[in-house]
C-alpha cells in the first residue's frame, strides 16, 4: 500500500474495537455516529479488507481486524506519547487511582501535592479500596492492591516488597531501647495481621507471652492515631513510618524491621487496551515512592 490511512480513521478504528460499539467511540472522541461509521468503511475500503463483523446484538472484530489492531494502538499511543513529551500536554486528564487506604493516606496523599504542581494538566481521583463494590472496573485507570501477587482478575507486577517497624511516641521511644523493652510495651494489633507482633519477637529472639493485648484496631491508619496518642507502639509499613518521624508525630524506637508478609502490586486486567500518557506519568511516579 503506497500511501497509510487517514489518522482519524484509525482513531477512530481503535476506539471503536476497545469500546465494542460505533456509538460508544462516537461519544468517546466527540463525533456522531456516522461519521464513525464513515471512518470504518473509508478504512476497510482502502485496505482491501473487512475489519468488523457488523450485528445487531454486537460489534466484533474480523480475524484480520484483530491482526491489526495492535500495531494500529501502538502507532497511536507512540504518537501521543512522542507529542506529550515534546509539547507538553494541552488537555486535562484526569487518572483514577484505586489502593489499600492506608497505602493511600500514608503514602499516596503526603506526597500528592508535589506531584500535582508538577503536571498541572492532570487530576488524580483516588479510591480507596473499601468501596471497590461502587465503583465499575472500567472507572479505575490504576489498581494497586496489597497481597501476594495473585489474583483471577488481573496480571499483578509488584511494585515494592514491604517491610513494617515499630513507631511510638518520640517521649516512649527514649525508654525503648531493646527488643526486650519493646514487648513490655503495649502493643497495638491491627485485624487480619495479628501475627506481625509475633514474628516480630521471633526475629528479635523473644516470645510475646499469650493473652498480651492491649488493644486491637481494623486499620493501619487507627494504629497510627492510637500510637501517636500514646496508647503504645505499632508496627506500621517503613516508608510510612519514616515519613511520620520526619514529621515528628513518631518514632522509630528500633531499626530491626521485618516483611509485611504482603506486599504492593499493580494489577493489570487488560494489556490490550490503550494506556493513555497521563495514567503512564502517574504510573510511573507510584514506582517512584512505592519502591
Amino acid at each position: 500500500m503506497s500511501s497509510l490511512p487517514n489518522l482519524m480513521w484509525l482513531r477512530s478504528f481503535e476506539t471503536a474495537a476497545r469500546l465494542g460499539s460505533f456509538t460508544a467511540a462516537a461519544e468517546d472522541l466527540g463525533l456522531t455516529q456516522a461519521a464513525v461509521s464513515t471512518h470504518i468503511r473509508n478504512l476497510e475500503s482502502q485496505l482491501g479488507h473487512a475489519l468488523f463483523l457488523r450485528s445487531t446484538r454486537k460489534l466484533a472484530l474480523t480475524e484480520i481486524g484483530k491482526a491489526y489492531l495492535p500495531s494500529v494502538r501502538k502507532a497511536i499511543d507512540e504518537l501521543s506519547l512522542s507529542t506529550a513529551g515534546l509539547f507538553g500536554a494541552r488537555e486535562t486528564g484526569t487518572v483514577t487511582l484505586r489502593a489499600p487506604i492506608s497505602t493511600t493516606v500514608l503514602v499516596v496523599a503526603p506526597q500528592l501535592p508535589a506531584f500535582l504542581e508538577g503536571h498541572p494538566t492532570i487530576n488524580v481521583r483516588l479510591l480507596s479500596a473499601i468501596w471497590a463494590e461502587t465503583v465499575l472496573e472500567t472507572e479505575v485507570d490504576i489498581d494497586i492492591r496489597l497481597g501476594i501477587g495473585k489474583w483471577p482478575d488481573g496480571h499483578a507486577d509488584l511494585l515494592a516488597r514491604d517491610t513494617i517497624i515499630p513507631v511510638c511516641t518520640p517521649q516512649l521511644a527514649k525508654s525503648i531501647k531493646t527488643p526486650q523493652a519493646l514487648l513490655e510495651t503495649s502493643l497495638i494489633h491491627i485485624l487480619g495481621f495479628e501475627d506481625h507482633w509475633d514474628r516480630y519477637f521471633e526475629k528479635c529472639g523473644l516470645k510475646r507471652p499469650k493473652g498480651q493485648q492491649r488493644v486491637t484496631v481494623d486499620t493501619t491508619l487507627a494504629a497510627v492515631e492510637l500510637a501517636a496518642a500514646g496508647a503504645g507502639a505499632a508496627l506500621i509499613l517503613e516508608r510510612a513510618a519514616i515519613r511520620l518521624e520526619g514529621a515528628g508525630r513518631l518514632s522509630i524506637p528500633l531499626d530491626i524491621r521485618i516483611p509485611l508478609g504482603q506486599d504492593h502490586y499493580l494489577v493489570e486486567r487488560d494489556h490490550s487496551a490503550r494506556i493513555r500518557p497521563e495514567v503512564e506519568t502517574v504510573k510511573d511516579w507510584l514506582r517512584t515512592i512505592l519502591t
